[in-house]
């Protein structure tokens, strides 16, 4: 399968005032990382919280640029943001006075090129895909937190992009709708065939969603290591794979290499 997001010796810095005194330091969130994402392939990125996954969607998402290294997506540098990638936050992002579909025709308004009809219909395409038709003429104080969730996904693909960039999307639903959500995604993804960078904290989501696991090490930020997933989840029917012995050794497999102490080289920052 052919690389369509490709990080090579990356690093990123950032200048910030010490607690103690006002002199800067220059702060190491990421570096030497490299990470290769195969086109068409749903991959989670995990890693102890401030490691820098975070930053890892900016700069492929093309809102950072970094300080060293190189991105590409296709073989094309990363040079800012692009209609070729889209991002869905943790929090929604709704327009509070727009409709469900107007909100999913928003990201068609801005691309362009399709009239108000072709917009109305795309958009109804989408909210059926992560199942809210019958919610297209509800404003967002009307929908719970998951359906709006559901809303941003929908125009995060509506516009359809090549690479969808998920950032904890979940991380604030509760955890009955959130696994809800992961299934529906797992659902949308192997119905697209969307390239899917999918940030989290949380090692079962990254189990349960991801084809691979990368795991990142603690600041500086570098891929520690990718774990194959191989649960087949086309066939699982009625049996959740969360319960089963294979999952259950990925989940062991990744909170290990989490709780791996760092190398003495990896230093949290500098003195500029």
């Amino acid at each position: 399968m052919s690389s369509r997001i490709e990080l090579s010796n990356v690093g990123q810095t950032f200048q910030v005032r010490g607690d103690d005194d006002r002199r800067l330091r220059e702060f190491v969130a990421l570096d030497a990382l490299d990470l290769e994402i195969r086109s068409g392939e749903l991959l989670s990125l995990v890693g102890p919280s401030g490691c820098g996954k975070s930053t890892v969607l900016d700069l492929v998402a093309g809102l950072t640029q970094p300080t060293s290294g190189t991105i590409t997506v296709d073989g094309r540098p990363v040079t800012g943001p692009g209609l070729d990638r889209s991002v869905v936050f943790q929090q929604y992002t709704l327009l509070p006075w727009r409709t469900a579909r107007a909100n999913v025709e928003l990201a068609l308004e801005a691309k362009g090129g399709l009239g108000r009809a072709e917009r109305a219909q795309r958009a109804d395409t989408y909210l059926e895909l992560v199942g809210l038709a019958d919610f297209a003429n509800r404003y967002p104080h009307e929908l719970s937190g998951g359906m709006k969730q559901r809303v941003a996904i929908a125009r995060s693909l509506s516009y359809q992009p090549e690479v969808l960039l998920m950032d904890e999307p979940f991380g604030a639903l509760d955890a009955q709708t959130r696994e809800r959500l992961q299934e529906e995604l797992v659902s949308i993804w192997q119905r697209t065939g969307t390239t899917i960078l999918f940030i989290t904290h949380d090692i079962d989501e990254a189990v349960f969603l991801g084809q691979r696991v990368a795991v990142m090490s603690g600041r500086p930020g570098r891929i520690r290591e990718i774990v194959d997933i191989r649960l087949d989840r086309r066939s699982a029917g009625d049996e959740d794979i969360r319960a089963t012995t294979a999952f259950a050794g990925y989940r062991h497999r990744v909170w290990g290499l989490l709780r791996e102490p760092r190398p003495a080289r990896e230093a949290v920052a500098h003195v500029a």
